[in-house]
């Protein structure tokens, strides 16, 4: 990812997206303003649709389960503003046709 011409730094957003607010993710145990915005953003999708997609080895688990996932680790896995753009209506209502 690093040698494909991007208007960002693709490799750093997709490397990064596993890390956490509060210091407890990896690869490198980034914290807060450490983290990339882009990446705090990929973190949030990643866990909505890891949770709300089925998988070869389980069944969806929804939306909703996701969303309360999301909302609990608000501050310490997740950036709240972020989590707080991902809330917003318009873009729960896309969410929701999405995984129905």
């Amino acid at each position: 990812m690093a040698t494909i011409p991007f208007p960002w730094p693709l490799a750093d957003v997709i490397l990064q997206h596993h890390e956490h607010m509060d210091g407890s993710g990896y690869p490198f145990g980034l914290r807060g303003d450490a983290i990339r915005v882009e990446s705090r953003i990929v973190a949030i999708a990643d866990v909505a649709d890891a949770i709300s997609s089925h998988r070869p080895y389980r069944p969806s688990r929804g939306i909703e389960i996701a969303n309360r996932e999301i909302r609990q680790c608000a501050g310490s896995f997740y950036d709240p503003e972020v989590v707080d753009a991902y809330f917003r209506p318009e873009v729960q209502k896309l969410l929701a046709e999405l995984y129905r």
